[in-house]
């Protein structure tokens, strides 16, 4: 039940927001789910998703020549396992976070006549100061945290550096009104971000991530953590070694969510192949090459989602 919802009684598109506000007591019928993919249901049958505590890293000691190789190793040890953590500690000032949510409530909440007078098929015009204050400190961070990844797979810390400096930084920003009857659908169903780390902020709770063992796990909100998720980029480049995280958005049924996600990505044409250095007789060549470019052409038109994940179009056959 995303930000813009076609409305069941009319054939005019009405924002999701626009439906909380109009105070709309159930969910309309386009937007129920199947009882087996109900949010609801999957956590009643796995109650101890909400047990097992999710990898929160401390990243400061990056700096630090001799506390690093710690921290690398948590940074494995979390990508390997779950294709998530969160970090503490990031350097991203809390008025920048705060900014960048209070700017995106503020343009959900403008009328839909202001919102359209304010877009733009321009990827290159400036967004709002606030939310470009965060934009480009969270891309310092991916930074880092790319050449903690590169240096946890055993690469060297400056592995592609001239292809990610090229590379695409794409903010996608989210609201999630409260929904009436949050059990019986999804804000973003389950997918996976193609690109390389993907850093997320969320307002409240509502993002899930599935582990191992197909069960979906909530990621608490902690204060001043941001979430990094592994994409399918990197998953192409460590040969399989770490995994793109599975993930989708719940619904709540009081408060509403804004997520604000940085998808950091190699440049639209630039293919992408596993590392030389991670393929070996234990590791054979295990995924084919692509790009961003035939992953949107991959989701694009309308039944994207019965071809399955782009991921597995590029995985070679045993």
């Amino acid at each position: 039940m995303g930000d813009e919802a076609k409305s069941s009684e009319t054939n005019s598109f009405t924002s999701a927001v626009t439906l909380n506000q109009i105070g709309v007591a159930q969910v309309p019928r386009r937007f129920v789910l199947p009882p087996s993919e109900r949010p609801g249901r999957s956590l009643r049958l796995n109650p101890s998703t909400n047990t097992t505590p999710l990898p929160v890293i401390d990243i400061s000691s990056l700096h630090n020549p001799s506390l690093r190789p710690q921290v690398i190793e948590e940074i494995h040890v979390a990508c390997e396992e779950l294709g998530f953590f969160q970090v503490i500690n990031h350097g991203i000032p809390s008025t920048y976070v705060n900014d960048a949510i209070d700017t995106a409530t503020e343009f959900f909440n403008l009328p839909s006549e202001e919102k359209m007078h304010l877009a733009s098929a321009d990827v290159h015009k400036p967004v709002r100061e606030k939310m470009g204050n965060y934009v480009k400190a969270v891309r310092a961070l991916q930074k880092q945290l790319m050449e903690a990844v590169l240096q946890s797979l055993g690469l060297k810390a400056d592995y592609l550096h001239e292809d990610f400096e090229k590379g695409s930084q794409v903010m996608v920003v989210n609201c999630y009104p409260a929904c009436p009857e949050p059990d019986l659908a999804l804000g973003m169903p389950p997918h996976s971000d193609y690109g390389s780390l993907t850093i997320l902020i969320q307002s409240q709770p509502g993002l899930q991530i599935m582990d191992k063992n197909n069960n979906w796990r909530p990621v608490p909100l902690i204060e001043g953590a941001l979430v990094v998720q592994v994409g399918d980029q990197m998953e192409v480049m460590s040969n399989g070694r770490y995994k793109s995280v599975l993930h989708r958005a719940t619904l709540n049924k009081e408060r509403t969510r804004i997520s604000i996600a940085s998808l950091h990505s190699l440049a639209l044409e630039k293919k992408v192949r596993p590392a030389p250095e991670l393929i070996d007789d234990e590791h054979p060549l295990a995924y084919n090459e692509g790009s961003l470019k035939s992953f949107l052409d991959h989701i694009s038109g309308n039944d994207f989602r019965k071809k399955g994940r782009y991921i597995d179009t590029l995985k070679r056959s045993p």
